[in-house]
């Protein structure tokens, strides 16, 4: 993570100190939203879950070395608190047990932290946003890209399937050596996708396939497409260095193309499209749920 202190980051997020917190203290770790994996230096996120709130282990987590909590009410240890927003209409897990709108001021203090380090990353030290989404696939796809770029530069990737506002604090680890980062983002619904690209802009992104998860949650294929394709709506244009994939061989991706002023590059694993595609592959088969192999 780029050192800031926590001044500068209440500044960023809109937020108070209070408990004790000084505004010349540094954060120089990650920051985490389970105590278990802080590292002294870092800065603790007081989310509310299914049977734990977090604000009930800031004490913990200033015993673990964080040097304050980021929370939406005072825990009685140096922490920085936002006010309470408004509850998102979504429904996403992260917002599954908000009565009050304090895990919502948590998320979106957050997101705007992580604005901040990518602005800084991108402008002064010339961060790639490599962004992916798909009905199935986006998180193997993100495994092989980050291993491929690391490689090139040091790579920033959130583990497993961190797809939505959950993957944030892998974002603002990323420093001023940060060469990509690279994010798949997830969707339940029209808009999703649009804000997690305002948190992250991409420069590159990917969209696999339109498929029928979330069926029940979109009402359509057209929908769950009109959502996916918020992705390359984001990118910079062509000439600025945007880069949209998609998928030759489904219509719902290929129908995508005019939504995007970025270059746009095409793969395919049908023969028949190779021509007209920039990447193919050959004997590739799917199984139902698109695995491949």
């Amino acid at each position: 993570m780029i050192t800031m202190t926590l001044g500068e980051i209440a500044d960023i997020v809109g937020g108070r100190l209070t408990g004790g917190a000084q505004e010349d203290t540094l954060v120089s770790s990650s920051v985490e939203f389970d105590s278990r994996s802080l590292t002294p230096g870092g800065l603790f996120l007081a989310l509310p879950g299914a049977r734990v709130d977090g604000h009930d282990f800031a004490a913990t987590a200033i015993e673990k070395g964080a040097v304050a909590v980021l929370a939406a009410r005072e825990v009685d240890v140096p922490a920085i608190v936002v006010p309470p927003v408004k509850i998102q209409e979504s429904n996403a897990d992260i917002y599954a047990h908000e009565p009050d709108g304090h895990g919502a001021a948590v998320v979106e203090a957050l997101s705007r932290l992580a604005r901040h380090v990518v602005d800084i990353c991108v402008a002064g030290h010339q961060l790639n946003v490599v962004a992916i989404t798909g009905s199935a696939g986006k998180t193997s796809t993100k495994d092989f890209i980050a291993t491929v770029l690391g490689q090139d530069g040091p790579t920033v990737a959130p583990p497993g399937s961190f797809n939505n506002e959950l993957g944030l604090p892998h974002t603002v680890r990323c420093t001023t050596d940060t060469k990509y980062l690279v994010a798949e983002m997830s969707a339940r619904g029209i808009g999703h996708i649009k804000h997690l690209t305002e948190i992250r802009p991409p420069r590159i992104a990917a969209v696999l396939n339109v498929g029928h998860a979330h069926l029940g949650e979109f009402g359509s294929r057209e929908n769950i497409a009109q959502a996916k394709g918020e992705i390359i709506e984001a990118l910079p244009s062509k000439k600025t260095g945007g880069v949209a994939v998609l998928n030759a061989d489904d219509p719902f991706v290929a129908r995508m193309a005019p939504r995007t002023k970025a270059r746009v590059v095409w793969f395919t694993t049908d023969a028949g499209q190779a021509k007209k595609s920039d990447y193919w592959a050959t004997s590739i088969s799917l199984d139902a749920v698109a695995r491949a192999s």
